[in-house]
């Protein structure tokens, strides 16, 4: 046990539990703002739109409740007791789900572009003697026969 809470405790120090931590607070909030903007922003002119519809009451009836129907709205419905297919909620998700993985897509598009590709390790080196480039793993010069490892020796004693 004692074990357990030493390794525990060593997890919860570490820096990425902070950071995921904090992430996960930060979606939370983040989901909230989305969700708001779907619900209110986006949905009333896509309902006005296609004939005045509010997707967040298209449901489908099966089985009424203890009123019978019809409902007019959602709550109307779970009010009585009846038992619904809730679509219009469904389709709801699927928008909200949509923007935010196209508000995540841009921001890590914004990101990607902010920090600069690293550069691709070197695969060539130039040769002492006449300049060219040549194979970091070449021993002698394709171009002047040098012999590279004289070279190199002869260069770290300069140093």
């Amino acid at each position: 046990m004692g074990s357990f809470i030493k390794d525990f405790k060593t997890f919860l120090q570490r820096g990425n539990v902070i950071d995921m931590a904090v992430a996960f607070v930060v979606g939370v909030a983040f989901s909230a703002i989305v969700t708001s903007l779907v619900k209110n922003v986006i949905m009333p002119p896509i309902g006005l739109i296609l004939g005045k519809v509010d997707f967040s009451n298209l449901f489908l009836l099966l089985h009424e409740g203890k009123t019978p129907g019809p409902y007019a709205t959602l709550a109307a419905a779970e009010k009585a007791g009846a038992v619904t297919l809730n679509y219009g909620l469904f389709i709801n998700s699927i928008i909200s789900f949509l923007i935010i993985a196209l508000v995540i897509f841009s921001l890590v598009r914004a990101i990607n572009r902010l920090n600069p590709k690293p550069a691709p390790p070197a695969v060539t080196k130039d040769c002492p003697f006449c300049a060219t480039s040549i194979p970091l793993s070449a021993k002698r010069c394709p171009n002047c026969t040098s012999n590279l490892e004289t070279a190199d020796s002869a260069l770290r004693i300069k140093d």
